[in-house]
């Protein structure tokens, strides 16, 4: 007989997730007008308290290249501040469980995250990016994976010393949008590196939508029989087919327990148009329809995993809420569902119920909750035909 229970068809998958926003960053970036220091503020507030404890505050690269970030040390401070940390008592969140991630792709970037650390409003924890496709990766970083891997060591070390972890980023997984196909194999290799370096966790990314789910679901199989500890493993997934959602579903089936996203599915490659001027960002767009990219949707993915029963420590009522706030600043719709259609209630949506159902049954002799004519067995006969063999 068939297997029903889903967990005992896919042993690895889990009951809990961790699941990190990077709206304020990776979401931002690719905005061509600058959100308000304000509203930032109250969208890192606003998803701490919906239960968010992983969040991506800023990006601390130089601001003439994405002037979107030049507030960053004003968000960092906001969140180190007194009256965040009382808020966050008054609610009975304890800040120490929080932690704040800046991107600092190049080691200019992790210098300037140290010298905030001393001052006592730096990350908790940097990021640093290669990409398994040297010409993305070029597009990226400026620089070649060699002499990238370098200046990764060095700048894990003085981290280190001060007490930041650093995240490596794997990307292009799946293919690259400037080379094209790629070998997983080459991601689970790179994945090595960054730990064998002294990376505290490594986030593997589909940053152009290229994945499919049974590449995904072969990849992180492949990584977790190399690497089985689930901690050190982050799923992150770009949205430019509608496919994402199976993406992560074949991630859960896998084994991976930590995921990140984003608030409408906002973000992409960093702007080169900000407000009423154009900036450097990283070049030109390599996708044709703005429309058509971004990442995965913390909306959809909070309702995904809840409505499977899966543990993931968020008030989705609220973050539903905010979604739908998002799309307020933004000026535009954006790409949840779940913002606008809500959650599937057990309970229904009887506000929608046509009116005389029960008097209808009445009038026509059935009982409540009748489904089959009364003169039927109460088992249905298959024919022969139809049968199991």
């Amino acid at each position: 007989m068939t297997e029903y229970d889903y967990w005992k068809i896919f042993p690895r998958m889990p009951r809990k997730v961790t699941i990190g926003d990077i709206t304020v960053r990776d979401g931002f970036q690719h905005e061509e007008k600058f959100i308000s220091t304000e509203a930032k503020k109250f969208y890192l507030e606003e998803l701490i308290f919906a239960g968010c404890r992983h969040i991506e505050v800023t990006n601390l690269g130089n601001p003439y290249l994405m002037p979107q970030f030049r507030d960053a040390e004003d968000l960092l401070a906001h969140l180190r501040g007194d009256r965040f940390k009382k808020r966050c008592e008054r609610k009975g969140i304890n800040t120490d469980d929080i932690s704040l991630t800046a991107i600092t792709i190049r080691e200019g970037a992790v210098d300037r995250a140290i010298a905030l650390r001393k001052r006592g409003i730096g990350p908790d924890r940097v990021l640093m990016m290669v990409s398994t496709e040297e010409e993305h990766h070029f597009a990226n970083s400026g620089t070649t994976l060699p002499a990238y891997w370098k200046e990764a060591e060095r700048c894990i070390k003085k981290c280190s010393d001060v007490g930041i972890k650093m995240c490596g980023t794997v990307s292009t997984i799946w293919g690259s949008p400037i080379g094209g196909a790629t070998d997983l194999k080459d991601a689970v290799e790179f994945t090595k590196r960054w730990l064998e370096i002294g990376a505290h966790d490594v986030e593997h990314a589909d940053h152009d939508g290229s994945a499919t789910a049974a590449e995904v679901y072969r990849y992180f199989s492949m990584i977790l029989d190399a690497i089985p500890d689930t901690r050190l493993h982050i799923a992150h997934f770009h949205e430019t087919k509608r496919v994402a959602s199976a993406s992560i579903l074949a991630t859960l089936q896998a084994g991976i327990v930590n995921f990140e996203a984003t608030l409408g599915g906002l973000g992409g490659q960093p702007a080169n148009f900000l407000d009423d001027c154009p900036v450097k960002g990283t070049g030109d767009y390599y996708y044709d329809d703005p429309r058509y990219v971004g990442l995965t949707c913390l909306e959809d993915l909070l309702v995904q995993v809840d409505e499977m029963g899966i543990t993931h420590g968020y008030d989705v009522d609220r973050i539903l809420w905010l979604g739908r706030q998002m799309e307020r600043t933004i000026g535009r719709r954006l790409r949840s569902d779940a913002a606008i259609n809500g959650r599937t209630l057990k309970e229904g949506h009887m506000q929608y119920a046509r009116p005389g159902l029960a008097k209808t049954k009445e009038k026509l002799g059935e009982g409540p909750g009748q489904k089959l004519p009364g003169d039927w067995a109460p088992q249905a006969v298959l024919p022969e035909a139809c049968r199991p063999r």
